[in-house]
């Protein structure tokens, strides 16, 4: 017998011993890690009447070929490729993925069976945050690229209602400061987008110098980028997520949204940060409660 269809026989044979009201939750990815198990065991514990398994994604038949009815999660890039190569298979929970990364994986529409669970922070709550934190801020820099092009029109909707202005720059070549000098002159805080091309290990450190020496404050990208010396930022953690599954996976998965980004979120600051700028302490737990109060949900 061949180790794909043996493969095949261990999860049909294995799954079916389940109770019959027991779902069957798989999570895949290519990197078996501590902390992928961590993971996968904690969303078990959240759900003992469920029979929840990572398996590597090595160890994976086609989707199509994937016992009927499992709840399928993909944990990395590597397993959404692998997914897209079948147009059959299980509804599919595609966990902590950014918008522009989607738009270059899957394009503007993406699969029907596939529900996308965002990672980067919805930019409405962000400008919110900038509300709160810098209430005289009225004009948010932004630089984007050609990935994050088709974020702006979003932007600006979100901005109008709270009057705010967004003043955006094009930034196609990072080893130019040019455009980030004329968006610093121009602006009253800056807003990162979650677009690797423009916030990344390398250019870090010119964005935040650069800001600072204007006395700027930069909002985001991401929980990472806070740590490394930009303000303050919305994000979701591990715990969070693991409460996003566990209503998802209540639900039929005929009612699984084609996107979603996590209603429970945190604030993160750099109180040094802070500091310099002369901005007032944040009460991060205070201000995520403040944020999550004005946000709606149909």
């Amino acid at each position: 017998m061949s180790r794909f269809r043996a493969r095949l026989l261990l999860f049909c044979c294995l799954w079916g011993t389940s109770p019959a009201w027991a779902a069957q939750v798989l999570l895949t990815g290519a990197e078996d890690s501590a902390g992928v198990r961590a993971f996968t065991q904690a969303l078990a514990q959240q759900r003992p009447q469920d029979h929840v398994h990572f398996e590597p994604l090595a160890n994976l038949p086609a989707p199509g070929q994937l016992p009927a009815g499992t709840r399928l999660i993909l944990l990395d890039p590597a397993s959404l490729e692998w997914r897209q190569q079948d147009a059959h298979g299980p509804a599919t929970l595609v966990l902590r993925i950014g918008r522009i990364q989607a738009r270059q994986r899957l394009g503007a529409a993406a699969s029907s069976r596939l529900s996308l669970l965002w990672s980067d922070p919805p930019l409405d709550r962000q400008l919110q945050l900038i509300r709160k934190v810098l209430p005289q801020a009225r004009r948010i820099g932004v630089l984007y690229g050609a990935d994050s092009a088709f974020l702006l029109r979003e932007l600006h909707q979100a901005a109008h209602p709270l009057g705010l202005e967004i003043v955006a720059e094009r930034w196609d070549d990072t080893n130019d400061s040019r455009p980030l000098q004329n968006l610093l002159k121009s602006s009253d805080v800056l807003l990162g987008l979650d677009d690797p091309r423009l916030y990344n290990p390398k250019t870090a450190k010119n964005l935040l110098l650069s800001s600072y020496a204007r006395q700027l404050a930069l909002i985001g990208p991401n929980a990472g980028f806070v740590k490394a010396g930009s303000l303050a930022s919305t994000y979701s953690d591990q715990e969070d997520w693991l409460q996003v599954l566990d209503d998802l996976l209540d639900q039929p998965t005929t009612h699984w949204p084609r996107a979603l980004y996590p209603r429970l979120f945190k604030v993160l600051s750099n109180p040094q940060v802070a500091r310099s700028l002369g901005v007032e302490p944040i009460d991060e737990r205070s201000l995520a409660t403040q944020l999550a109060e004005g946000e709606k949900y149909p």
